[in-house]
């Protein structure tokens, strides 16, 4: 059992982890692409990670997830609405991040100084606000398909549970402290 638990674990911090460092290894770039190269360039890490290679992550964590809790019969019942969440969330995510990462392009296609003096403060935080009331719904959804079927697990499953959540906040901890890193250095250049 312990062992089951270990390498869910294992696997969920390799899958967390390489998802993560892939997402932030592209902020720190997409901060310095400027010019008409900045549409090119977005283009093409669309291409690189398409829509196939989010939702096989997506499956990914999914499988990962319900092989650590052994769901038994009658808890597979509540498992559809939890997985459908857990996908629509992740959808949400991906064009949240092609948004972003359009929108970048779009106002480089001018130049990082003019960029900057276009800016507009009050339409940026009304969009971030706007993004950041899709992620809180998004999270408030997964929670409530996760209730029924939490209320219906044994105390072992639980804790495997929450051992996947506290090693993903352990990952996810560390691949924002390298980024961290990573922009410092690259500000050091």
């Amino acid at each position: 059992m312990l062992r089951l638990v270990a390498t869910g674990a294992a696997a969920a911090l390799f899958v967390t982890a390489s998802s993560l460092s892939f997402a932030q290894s592209t902020s720190p770039g997409m901060q310095r692409m400027q010019g008409q190269g900045m549409q090119q360039r977005v283009q093409g890490m669309e291409q690189r990670s398409g829509a196939s290679d989010w939702n096989t992550l997506t499956d990914t964590r999914i499988n990962i997830i319900k092989s650590a809790l052994q769901l038994t019969p009658d808890q597979e019942k509540y498992w559809p609405a939890v997985e459908k969440a857990i996908r629509t969330r992740a959808e949400n995510r991906q064009a949240r991040i092609a948004n972003a990462a359009q929108a970048m392009a779009d106002k480089s296609s001018g130049g990082l100084v003019q960029a900057w003096r276009d800016r507009n403060p009050i339409e940026f935080m009304n969009k971030r606000a706007e993004a950041l009331s899709q992620r809180s719904d998004d999270l408030k959804k997964v929670a409530d398909a996760w209730q029924p079927l939490y209320q219906t697990l044994k105390p072992e499953q639980k804790r495997r549970l929450a051992l996947l959540s506290i090693a993903v906040l352990h990952v996810m901890g560390n691949a924002i402290e390298q980024r961290r890193w990573a922009d410092e250095e690259d500000s050091d250049d």
